[in-house]
């Protein structure tokens, strides 16, 4: 039994502050590696990780016994010695001197080390949260929650809230979740924006930040039927101001992730020259110019959208060479024999690492080509699939602002230019690597008449829609706002593959449970 009323208990995010020092630990076992006389136990407690040694000279052989009957995810007390040892995660380990059971798994760990599909994985969500992935990723989620709110309210912004039942669609009929209200049709929130903007003109500088839903019977990579929004909406702003707001808001949190989050980044392994990248201004081009680009009509640092993806589509194929090279010589060692059981598992770990990288770049040996295709067939006026998005930000290599957009393809809510009214003053921003539009904003329409006419024009139910009319008829100013999706932004930020995994329980189109 582990004395806890005399010995200080840590946490293992502040383990190396206690060098030298008796601790108390509390957490679960996440690895274990035996032999005979001494035992190493991986042991997270949610704030880190520790190697924790058990000898039988330190522990004795009581505790050394129990010790070799860890299984994973049993969940333990430790006391013992906080040691330096750089090799290890935090710089040190915990040489126990006593160890306490508190419950054993009746039966084997349902996620053990063996790979498991998206399926399993999904259907054990509330286990797979334990995970080393998924513990860093939680992290960088909860620190950019964090940074965002910092960052809004160093700006003397106010945190508002809007209604999750809603009797008007934001962003068309057809991505609705119908719900009863009382004997009322209402509706899941699309987004906070309108009534953004009316906090707005209350209170000059808002934001929102809340869940928001979308019934789009998609399973793609980038899709959430629940999803997380930042909507600030601003007064007396235009599209540059609003824009100025974007960059400077993606690069503050970003800087924060970068500098608050470096374990748990390497964890995930992301590739930091990311956060270098963001330090450079975001460029600017209009929806005409990107579709130019596009097609190959105009040129990015001297480079047509062909010549960057013909050299990426090359660069792939010597990459899978490489891999290829790489697994069959690591397995033939492997199969030779003689090789000691640690190294024999570094391997394994190393081809399937290896294989999965395969995977990877064979996936992007089939998309280029496609990617080129759609490119350069792009037809003006449309809006952006995935791919165009991933080509135009490899055309740049960090974020792009994509403005003025064909009205045809936007809101009904949107500002048009005075002198090219075919055209809305909205903006996304696509964020490079894949990871496509996180942020869409617009400058309002603050103009009764030519609103009210938009609303008509699109055929949307007036009396839906007469407050929100109000706000051009009493005091109207020109005002700015945008969205963010806030998993989009994690996803970025931690380069993982698949939305459902920047969030605790996703919520898509056939995933309710758990």
């Amino acid at each position: 039994m582990v004395d806890t009323t005399q010995i200080k208990t840590v946490s293992l995010d502040k383990l190396a502050e206690s060098m030298d020092e008796k601790v108390v630990v509390r957490g679960w076992v996440r690895n274990k590696r035996d032999s005979k006389a001494i035992i190493f136990v991986e042991v997270r407690d949610g704030s880190g990780f520790v190697q924790a040694v058990v000898s039988l000279d330190d522990a004795g052989q009581e505790a050394f016994d129990l010790a070799k009957s860890l299984s994973l995810e049993t969940s333990v007390i430790l006391s013992g010695t906080v040691v330096k040892d750089e090799r290890q995660v935090g710089g040190c380990e915990l040489v126990v001197d006593a160890l306490q059971i508190v419950q054993q798994p009746a039966e084997d760990y349902p996620l053990g080390k063996k790979a498991h599909g998206v399926e399993f994985l999904g259907n054990n969500r509330h286990l797979w949260l334990r995970s080393k992935k998924q513990w860093a990723i939680m992290r960088i989620r909860n620190r950019a929650k964090y940074a965002i709110h910092t960052f809004f309210q160093e700006r003397g912004f106010i945190q508002m809230d809007a209604p999750f039942f809603t009797g008007n669609a934001c962003e068309g009929t057809t991505t609705l979740f119908e719900t009863d209200f009382y004997g009322e049709t209402a509706y899941l929130s699309q987004s906070g924006q309108l009534y953004g903007e009316a906090m707005a003109m209350a209170l000059g500088k808002i934001y929102t930040f809340g869940p928001t839903f979308r019934a789009e019977k998609s399973k793609t990579r980038r899709h959430l039927s629940e999803f997380w929004m930042i909507e600030p909406e601003m007064a007396y702003y235009d599209l540059d101001m609003n824009m100025d707001l974007i960059e400077e808001f993606i690069k503050y949190v970003a800087a924060d992730i970068a500098e608050k989050c470096t374990e748990e980044l390497t964890v995930l392994e992301r590739d930091m020259s990311l956060f270098e990248n963001m330090k450079s201004t975001f460029p600017r081009i209009t929806h005409s110019d990107a579709v130019r680009i596009l097609r190959g009509e105009q040129e990015v640092n001297g480079k047509t959208t062909k010549e960057i993806l013909e050299s990426d589509l090359a660069a792939v194929k010597v990459r899978i060479a490489e891999i290829n090279a790489e697994i069959s010589k690591t397995e033939a060692e492997m199969a030779a024999g003689g090789i000691k059981k640690g190294k024999l598992n570094w391997m394994r770990s190393k081809v399937d690492k290896l294989k999965n990288e395969l995977k990877e770049e064979e996936e992007k040996e089939r998309n280029i080509p496609q990617w080129l295709e759609s490119a350069i067939n792009f037809p003006p006026g449309e809006d952006f699939g995935g791919s165009d998005e991933t080509v135009l930000t490899r055309m740049f290599g960090t974020p792009v602002f994509v403005y003025k957009w064909p009205k045809a393809i936007k809101a009904f809510y949107m500002k048009t230019y005075e002198d090219d009214p075919e055209f809305v003053k909205g903006v996304d921003l696509l964020a490079p690597e894949g990871f496509g539009e996180i942020v869409g904003g617009a400058e309002r329409e603050d103009n009764y008449d030519v609103l009210l006419a938009a609303i008509k024009h699109h055929e949307l139910p007036l009396e839906a829609f007469e407050w929100y009319l109000d706000l051009r008829k009493y005091g109207s100013v020109p005002h700015a706002g945008f969205g963010l999706g806030f998993e989009r932004l994690i996803m970025w930020l931690t380069g993982v593959h698949h939305i459902r995994e920047t969030i605790p329980f996703p919520r898509s189109y056939g995933r309710l449970f758990p």
